[in-house]
């Protein structure tokens, strides 16, 4: 039997997924002045005076709070606020350890982040580095390196265009050619061999289109939060496969239901590879 290495990309929403809170809350707020609660509470109130999406609002706004305050508001800082960002447990050695199980049962795990935060926030974090492509909402810079405009916005249901990206390997967001019809036998990594994690009904559209092509989709929850309830109904409306606490460390039961899914991804390869052959020898 032919032995291939397949991928298996795992996808990570990032707030509330792989950190406690907002990205915002770890050093904007802070200079800013202001509580989380009142930033995302004018944040709704903008967004529904003036029917924006909620993502554009956002970044309009941390852009407009800075300059009426007279504070500078540059991409070198926002890269520094990501140095502060809170992991959850487990989250900082996590990486390599599936990455070193995956190896040893010879499948190759990427990393990949979905995001409707910044990217520039998720670029200062310590775990940047592990992520073969970061997708989340960034500025247009002027030359002084000051955010002016939203160059990409996520939100909850153009999330899933990145999906396709990674499902072909268009892993650039202005390659059009993400749209070319692409025979699925030829794309890198199938929507079976995807796992996404995520906490919120924002995560939904990702989720259905890979549960829907034979991938997993896995809920996370905060024990001190409140979303495990409402995970449990996805689980019964057959949304998500699994929901488990947002605890990344050795042995958690996330990390044995992801092991669980990379070896069954490795058997059900070999098994496709079997009947390839068999198809060629026309037995």
């Amino acid at each position: 039997m032919k032995k291939i290495n397949p991928k298996v990309a795992i996808i990570y929403d990032f707030d509330k997924t792989l950190s406690p809170k907002d990205m915002q809350s770890y050093g904007y707020m802070e200079k800013l002045g202001v509580s989380d609660e009142d930033f995302w509470r004018e944040c709704n109130d903008f967004c529904r005076e003036h029917k924006i999406d909620r993502i554009l609002g956002y970044m309009y706004l941390m852009i407009e709070a800075y300059k009426q305050k007279n504070i500078k508001l540059t991409k070198d800082f926002l890269v520094e606020c990501g140095k502060n960002i809170e992991l959850y447990k487990g989250v900082e050695t996590w990486f390599n350890r599936i990455n070193k199980f995956g190896k040893s049962v010879g499948v190759d795990v990427e990393h990949y982040v979905v995001s409707s935060g910044l990217k520039e926030m998720i670029e200062g974090t310590k775990i940047a580095k592990y992520f073969k492509a970061i997708y989340a909402g960034y500025f247009v810079y002027d030359k002084n390196n000051h955010p002016i405009w939203p160059a990409l916005a996520i939100n909850y249901t153009n999330k899933t265009q990145f999906i396709y990206r990674i499902n072909k390997g268009i892993l650039n967001v202005v390659d059009d050619s993400i749209n070319d019809k692409m025979p699925h036998e030829n794309r890198p990594v199938p929507f079976s061999n995807m796992i996404y994690i995520g906490d919120s009904v924002t995560d939904i559209p990702c989720m259905r289109l890979i549960m829907k092509n034979g991938g997993y989709a896995i809920g996370v929850y905060d024990k001190d939060h409140k979303n495990k309830e409402y995970l449990n109904t996805l689980i019964n409306q057959n949304r998500i496969n699994y929901a488990f606490e947002s605890d990344y460390s050795k042995n958690s039961e996330l990390e044995e239901v992801v092991k669980e899914i990379i070896q069954l991804v490795k058997h059900s390869t070999n098994l496709q590879e079997v009947n390839k052959e068999q198809k060629k020898q026309k037995i």
